[in-house]
């Protein structure tokens, strides 16, 4: 999968409210060319959800181990759920990773900075990971939108 295949596929989701920071709109530096999803379905409510799902093409400060300086690497980060994340891992999101290689592509892993929160990543989705991303990437969407359907009565 590409960028621009997640970001399509992303973009067919009802509600999806996706940024993708570049110079002169006023984001932070260290976020031009990263993607980040959120449900918003009201385009005129404040366009500051907290995110369901990102792309990050690059390394951030202490959030280096997937190594995402080698080229044409980036790196899907998704808030599936505790229930998907157990299901991927084997393990509850608080409880340590074992044997987790950050930097393998086309693996789902727990995040390695966020895996706590119960996010799951996946570097480079390839032949092995593209259905099981878009089956998180949806799972992560439909949580995001109860959320905001509870939270909005």
């Amino acid at each position: 999968m590409t960028i621009d295949e997640i970001i399509a596929f992303m973009q067919d989701l009802d509600g999806v409210l996706t940024l993708r920071p570049e110079p002169g709109d006023g984001s932070p530096e260290i976020s031009w060319g990263d993607t980040f999803f959120s449900y918003s379905p009201d385009p005129a409510a404040p366009r500051t959800p907290q995110p369901f799902a990102t792309i990050v093409t690059k390394n951030y400060p202490g959030d280096e181990s997937s190594r995402l300086d080698r080229p044409d690497t980036f790196r899907v980060n998704i808030a599936a759920g505790k229930e998907a994340f157990i299901e991927r891992t084997g393990h509850a999101p608080h409880e340590p990773a074992v044997d987790d290689d950050p930097a393998l592509t086309d693996a789902v892993i727990a995040h390695p900075v966020y895996g706590s929160a119960g996010w799951l990543a996946v570097v480079n989705p390839g032949r092995r990971t593209d259905a099981a991303t878009c089956e998180l990437l949806r799972s992560a969407y439909h949580l995001a939108r109860s959320r905001h359907e509870r939270r909005a009565g």
